[in-house]
């Protein structure tokens, strides 16, 4: 559920660049949703996390608790992803927490509330290796247009940033 995201390794890029410079962003997805478990797509639909959910962000918190204080948590606002940052925010003594609906998953148009593999039966070149420029009907977006606002948003957070440790949640599934 928790892995580190960064362009360089801190250590290294501070012997080159300058300390003062890097921003540290820790990209945390959301825990477990009845829907996850299911294989229902989800995409900006709004499930709750489970108990399960609830446990894995639990044990993240714990984790993040024992690293550097963030500077902030960021999150999107749907309930699975704000729910599992504020468990976070509180393990980890942060008080600025900022819910965005730019860290929205990938909006799956007509796929929303299908089961995955019936989603591959219907639209199978939307799940290609080649598809990262088909939109899905319905408003979905492309893998592409997920790619370009994923990364501006984490840009933007790293720009605020720089010379402190920021963890924030973000679903570039």
């Amino acid at each position: 559920m928790a892995d580190r995201a960064a362009t360089s390794h801190p250590a290294a890029a501070a012997s080159t660049i300058g300390i003062k410079q890097l921003a540290e962003v820790v990209v945390v997805r959301h825990g477990e949703t009845s829907w996850n478990a299911s294989r229902i797509i989800q995409g900006q639909m709004d499930p709750e996390l489970n108990e399960t959910g609830r446990s894995q962000a639990r044990v993240v918190a714990r984790r993040l608790s024992r690293e550097a204080k963030p500077a902030a948590v960021y999150s999107s606002d749907l309930r699975r992803a704000s729910e599992t940052a504020q468990i976070i925010a509180t393990a980890c003594g942060v008080s600025n927490l900022v819910f965005d609906p730019g860290l929205r998953e990938r909006h799956m148009g007509d796929l929303h509330g299908l089961v995955f593999d019936d989603a591959v039966r219907r639209n199978p070149e939307i799940f290609s290796w080649d598809g990262r420029t088909q939109e899905i009907p319905g408003g979905g977006e492309s893998l592409d247009q997920l790619s370009r606002r994923c990364v501006s948003y984490l840009n933007t957070i790293a720009e605020k940033h720089k010379g402190k440790a920021s963890s924030m949640r973000s679903l570039t599934l």
